[in-house]
């Protein structure tokens, strides 16, 4: 879910708004594969990836001109971890980390997005995570499947690994689904993950979206793509592409303390909006906005990222530096970020 950053390089590196002459470029992107950088058990290592960050920006700030100028003013940077570029996955340390102080001034491309979060940075382009457009293309079923599950969920309540007091993971939100609901016929909810998950999906009416460490989540794509009406339950969520998709009317939207009163919530709203959310939910458009396929196609998600970018054009004046002007400082930020890498 965080290989977004992978694939936009590879994108960029066949598209036509792509120029080899930097004096041309409105933007200049550069990949840092941070989310690579894993633990033995593949998990991301996002506290290291400040380390790397900085390693590259002194790299190209050291090799050519264009970083100097307006200190990563006219640079973008795909940041998709949990917290974007605040580079942890628990939201209490994100916090007090704070955006990598050289990111300041760049645009950030990322799936984080809450509102008035030190870890969303205004002009930040939000975007929603990876998901394998050909696995899900593998397990479509029939459109006319009925959809007798009533609410689906499949993922982690309790994160003890990382959580071991429990009840700070998702907030509690997970936690709360589980003790109400895990007894009730209507919902459809486990742990387990079964190899018919893609099937399940389009089998449901209602995909529950819940926080995790962050308030996105890949349910988010998988229910658009299956047209599972996503239950989005993550207080001041900044959702992907809302001039693209009306999250809105597809989707249903509740608060972190009104979970126990989930089965109320939904087995109250009309048959009527419910289909009208299904009708919208299958219009194509709105499944390729969600997407990054390969070879990139017309409204995918690679699209969306450069109309978001194309808005912020042209850049205004005081982007760029009077000659000895600095604003940022690159022994800024914890101690351990200065380490080489």
């Amino acid at each position: 879910m965080f290989a977004a950053e992978i694939f936009m390089h590879r994108f960029l590196l066949y598209s036509p708004v792509r120029t080899l002459n930097p004096e041309e470029a409105d933007w200049f992107y550069t990949p840092v594969y941070t989310t690579c950088d894993l633990t033995p058990n593949g998990l991301p290592l996002p506290f290291k990836s400040p380390r790397m960050m900085r390693s590259a920006i002194q790299l190209i700030a050291s090799n050519w001109p264009y970083w100097n100028r307006s200190e990563g003013a006219d640079h973008f940077f795909v940041v998709p971890h949990d917290f974007g570029a605040c580079f942890h996955y628990q939201e209490e340390k994100a916090i007090e980390r704070g955006i990598l102080p050289l990111l300041q001034r760049a645009t950030l491309v990322q799936t984080f997005g809450q509102r008035n979060h030190v870890c969303l940075k205004e002009g930040s382009i939000i975007i929603p995570p990876y998901a394998p457009p050909q696995k899900m293309q593998a397990h479509l079923i029939p459109p006319d499947t009925p959809r007798s599950i009533f609410v689906y969920f499949r993922g982690l309540f309790y994160d003890v690994g990382n959580d071991p007091e429990g009840g700070y993971y998702a907030r509690g939100a997970r936690a709360s689904v589980w003790e109400n609901f895990k007894d009730n016929p209507l919902f459809d909810i486990s742990t387990e993950h079964p190899i018919t998950y893609y099937e399940d999906m389009q089998r449901a009416v209602f995909c529950l979206c819940p926080l995790g460490w962050a308030p996105w989540s890949p349910r988010l794509v998988e229910g658009v793509i299956f047209g599972c009406i996503p239950v989005i339950i993550a207080d001041d969520i900044v959702l992907p592409f809302a001039d693209a998709i009306p999250w809105e009317e597809i989707g249903v939207f509740v608060a972190e303390k009104d979970v126990p009163k989930l089965d109320t919530i939904l087995t109250s709203i009309p048959p009527d909006v419910i289909l009208r959310k299904q009708r919208l939910l299958a219009n194509p458009s709105m499944k390729q906005a969600m997407l990054f396929p390969q070879p990139a196609q017309p409204g995918d998600a690679f699209h969306q990222i450069l109309n978001g970018l194309a808005r912020k054009l042209p850049h205004p004046r005081n982007a760029y530096l009077k000659r000895g002007e600095k604003i940022l400082n690159w022994t800024a930020g914890p101690v351990g970020d200065l380490k080489p890498w």
